[in-house]
């Protein structure tokens, strides 16, 4: 296809634009490398360790002026640390959940790719961080009712954690860093992704980015591998792409640089995008009562939201009982965090609020939630003796978390007024009922994640969602080849990461604790090894 003839995911194809004119001779600069790396994140820096052990003349090209930042949890299925906790994950299953959560709109020929290769990646990956001074942590609490139905949570979640010689806390992407370094091998920083080349037969056979010196030409012999990010910063996207954003967050996790600029380049280029939206949220995202779900920044702006600068409040996962403003609970609160957040968006304001009393930490440790959630339980935990309001102090300071020594009071200071205050008591009221009784006859929440709310100070706190990033990508293959609407290999391209496709639609799939970053890692090391012809 030729430039601009790209299909949109959306019917409205604003946000695509069209690939920049680029004279010859306004390109300063024209380098050859043997293999190209765009994007220094969690799935460009795997694919370059991966790149510099098997000795390619790479390059690796990151638009911002330092790395991105590591994100430590990752999920892969029977590793080492699988077998030695006991546990062992049935991959037919596995991979059957994963089609059903994107009703069958990712490529279960992808998915395998993590399913069956995230094991041989953790090998590879665990002697680079254990000589750096980083040990593996196994999640493998998580075997318990949840969600009212049978989730399936499998038992993959790694987190490798450490301090370097000043005592200083390690990151993955930073060892990595030092890894390739030390073999020769750097970042081109300051280095943003105009547009991708391609020859008269359609292949990419490489990249022009603008630089602070004009923009530079970068021929690569074995093709380019897109690993750019999402575009949970680009507000024109999440109109078009995921508009469910607008109903239901109230702020941002993600980096201001994913805007999409890998995505659009691959469409260009011919490639095909996947038609639904995947979000990536979590129900943390704070806000003042009465502030509404929505990006409240200039389009052209990186995508802003109310409750920001704070970006997650990590308490608002926890299954406590949760209302809307007309005072009303609307959903069983004890399921994937994401389901909160889709299940508020029919509330006014799109936002919800999350009720507790003085015996947070007790129940708390009973939930057990599972995932990143669990770091409330661990900040709880390791302070027994500390009062929730020192605590939360700085939640408290802002305004978000609200404190009121009778549920009146509460409800006046949340905002409800009326009628709906009148709803909010009598919820609390039937609440405390379904915890006697051990039953929740509305929604069928689990009875050991039920919670009385009668004992004072009470607490309260507005919600919307947190967007992490997106997942909704190019289309790719089991090799990470990049495909065009007809289901063909553009040659030369490949994608991995977020701006890669075929595994998503609609919703990420929480339970499945670490999966979007273990996939990043596994598709990164596969696509380098299969553009060295490593792997057939």
């Amino acid at each position: 296809a030729s430039e601009g003839e790209a299909t949109a995911a959306s019917t409205s194809a604003d946000w695509l634009g069209s690939a920049p004119s680029i004279a010859e001779g306004d390109i300063v600069e024209t380098r050859d490398t043997e293999l190209l790396i765009i994007g220094a994140g969690n799935a460009g820096m795997a694919a370059a360790a991966t790149a510099a052990d098997l000795g390619l003349d790479f390059t690796l090209c990151e638009k911002s002026g330092s790395m991105q930042s590591t994100r430590h949890w990752f999920g892969a299925v029977n590793t080492r640390y699988t077998e030695e906790a006991g546990a062992k994950v049935d991959t037919a299953r596995l991979l059957n959940e994963l089609m059903r959560y994107s009703s069958c709109q990712g490529d279960p020929r992808v998915a395998r790719v993590w399913i069956e290769e995230s094991a041989e990646m953790v090998e590879w990956i665990d002697p680079i961080l254990a000589a750096a001074g980083m040990a593996c942590e196994f999640d493998n609490d998580v075997d318990h009712p949840t969600g009212g139905t049978e989730y399936l949570v499998p038992t993959i979640q790694h987190y490798y954690s450490g301090t370097d010689a000043a005592g200083e806390k390690l990151e993955r992407n930073k060892v990595l860093l030092a890894y390739i370094n030390e073999r020769g091998y750097d970042v081109a920083y300051n280095h943003s992704l105009a547009k991708l080349v391609q020859d008269e037969a359609g292949r990419v056979t490489g990249a022009i980015f603008e630089t602070p010196d004009g923009y530079v030409q970068i021929n690569s012999e074995r093709g380019v591998l897109l690993a750019t990010g999402g575009y949970s910063s680009n507000s024109a996207m999440l109109h078009a792409c995921n508009p469910m954003v607008e109903r239901c967050v109230t702020s941002q996790a993600g980096s201001p640089n994913n805007v999409g600029d890998g995505i659009r380049a691959a469409l260009w280029a011919g490639a095909a995008k996947d038609a639904v939206g995947a979000p990536l949220i979590f129900d943390r995202g704070a806000v003042l009562p009465g502030q509404n779900a929505g990006i409240v920044t200039e389009e052209g702006t990186p995508a802003g939201f109310a409750g920001e600068p704070v970006v997650q409040f990590n308490l608002g996962s926890q299954p406590f009982m949760k209302v809307g403003r007309d005072g009303k609970r609307f959903y069983n609160e004890s399921t994937p965090y994401n389901d909160c957040c889709f299940a508020a968006a029919s509330n006014e304001g799109g936002v919800f609020c999350q009720v507790f009393d003085a015996n947070l930490k007790e129940n708390v440790k009973r939930f057990s939630t599972i995932g990143c959630s669990r770091l409330t339980q661990i900040k709880l935990a390791t302070q027994p003796d500390t009062p929730i309001d020192e605590i939360y102090a700085e939640e408290m300071e802002r305004g978000v978390l609200i404190k009121a020594d009778t549920l009146s009071e509460l409800a006046d200071k949340l905002g409800f007024e009326g009628q709906a205050k009148e709803n909010f008591l009598h919820e609390v009221e039937k609440n405390n009922q379904f915890f006697d009784n051990q039953a929740d006859l509305d929604f069928g929440k689990e009875p050991y994640r039920l919670s009385e709310i009668r004992t004072a100070p009470f607490y309260g706190c507005w919600y919307g969602g947190c967007i992490l990033c997106t997942l909704d990508g190019v289309r790719i293959n089991a090799d990470m080849q990049v495909l065009d609407n007809d289901n063909h290999v553009i040659d030369g391209l490949y994608a991995t990461g977020d701006c890669s496709g075929s595994m998503f639609a609609n919703n990420y799939p929480e339970y499945f604790a670490g999966l979007a970053c273990g996939r990043s890692l596994t598709f990164s090391r596969h696509a380098v090894r299969h553009m060295a012809g490593d792997i057939a």
